[in-house]
């Protein structure tokens, strides 16, 4: 029976959930992966800070305490960012411990030479916990559902920003009064920015296409667009048209490439993800053979995301037990192209405030049949002053024949604002 040892870099807040969770199952270790395991090293900035709760005989503030120490066979990076995170991970590597990391901002970026240089030695390294927390997606991607042509992927994959558009939703606020909301009660940062423009999201759904089509993705490939331009006049429109609004990562592998974004989106309020609320995530799969199928949970906290950190590091130990490590690698056997978002297609809402006056909506109408943008159905619904709110639902449309268009609108004087434009799903 081995004793397995592992390190954790970094004791925040999921450093520390890490912490409570080994803890909490240390008797259960030897069932689950037939052996013991335990905490050996901590490492953090100041060793000498008191963290509640943490033996800190186990601290240290020198990485190299634990890329020497041959019995620490699995290495924990917790700490986020690019540096120093990933020069730590590829020494680790280097000196034959398994990684199991948290850091989406690092596998959406490097994660192809990572995995590479795991592979080099033979290493596993583990990330379920860098894309929706809790919520089990890329084990089921690698293994469950590996016996699939995977063609979509969509998600709810910030919570932050699915709370913001709940509270617009089933409040009728507006977007800086559900920010300032999430910032209160912890849910937002106090710079959002990540969150609220659609990065933090993007990073997610790059890792999930890159496992899903066995294609690498990166977040550079990822088309983002953030929320704060939703209103709660937009949200009060997609009600009545019996649609909810939500930031939405989307994968697509098309027959001319894959198409990754992320924006808000208009989905029917009969579709899986309209019910997805609050700091809930979820993640939508179509594949030939299960058809849809839909994973759902917490998508960030202390403790959630360190259930999925746990999990990674229980499959290592069980991999080091019976000698079997490196079965699972980078799955990026392909090399598909990524399509420029002026060459996808989607559906539009389209706000915009025009001239009350005959002949109006005639030269909408010719301006996007010019430039081949379908309608759908138009909605007039409110005039002032001389001006009235015009709501155009296009049919589904190549984005650069839509922006042709707005191009084109932006120079006619009949048109005052374009308020909104949302896609649709």
């Amino acid at each position: 029976m081995e004793n397995i040892k592992i390190a954790i870099l970094g004791a925040g807040t999921v450093g520390t959930g890490v912490y409570k969770l080994m803890e909490r199952q240390k008797g259960e270790m030897i069932h689950k992966i037939g052996s013991n395991m335990e905490i050996a090293k901590i490492l953090v900035r100041n060793k000498n800070k008191s963290r509640e709760g943490i033996n800190r005989e186990l601290l240290t503030d020198d990485f190299d305490e634990i890329l020497n120490d041959e019995s620490i066979s699995i290495v924990v990076e917790v700490m986020g960012g690019i540096e120093p995170a990933k020069t730590y991970i590829e020494k680790a590597l280097r000196k034959g411990k398994h990684i199991v990391t948290a850091n989406k901002d690092l596998m959406a970026s490097e994660g192809h030479r990572l995995m590479e240089i795991a592979k080099e030695n033979k290493c596993d390294i583990l990330f379920e916990a860098a894309v929706a927390g809790a919520i089990p997606i890329i084990r089921p991607l690698k293994q469950c559902l590996a016996g699939n042509y995977i063609t979509e992927i969509m998600g709810i994959v910030n919570g932050t920003t699915n709370f913001i558009l709940t509270k617009m939703t089933k409040d009728g606020m507006e977007f800086d009064e559900a920010l300032k909301m999430a910032q209160e009660l912890g849910y937002a940062e106090a710079d959002p920015t990540a969150d609220i423009e659609g990065y933090d999201a993007g990073r997610k759904i790059a890792i999930m296409a890159s496992i899903a089509f066995n294609s690498r993705v990166t977040f550079d490939d990822v088309y983002t667009e953030g929320i704060t331009k939703i209103t709660a006049k937009d949200i009060k429109y997609a009600k009545d048209m019996e649609c909810d609004i939500k930031l939405l990562g989307v994968a697509k592998n098309t027959d001319t490439g894959i198409e990754v974004k992320v924006h808000p989106m208009l989905i029917p309020s009969s579709h899986p993800l309209a019910s997805v609320n609050d700091s809930f995530n979820a993640v939508f799969v179509h594949g030939d053979a299960v058809d849809d199928a839909m994973f759902m949970g917490r998508g960030a906290g202390e403790l959630p995301t360190a259930s999925a950190v746990m999990g990674d590091i229980i499959d290592v130990a069980r991999n080091i037990e019976f000698k079997c490590s490196g079965r699972i690698g980078c799955t990026c056997y392909k090399n598909i192209p990524v399509k420029s978002i002026d060459d996808t297609e989607s559906k539009y809402f389209m706000r915009m405030q025009v001239d009350d006056r005959p002949g109006v909506l005639a030269s909408v109408a010719s301006v996007l049949g010019n430039t081949d943008v379908g309608i759908d159905r138009v909605i007039q619904k409110t005039k002032k002053e001389n001006t009235a709110e015009l709501v155009v639902i296009t049919d589904s449309v190549i984005e650069k024949n839509f922006k042709d268009a707005l191009a084109i609108f932006k120079g006619m004087a009949m048109i005052k604002e374009i308020s909104s434009i949302i896609r649709v799903y």
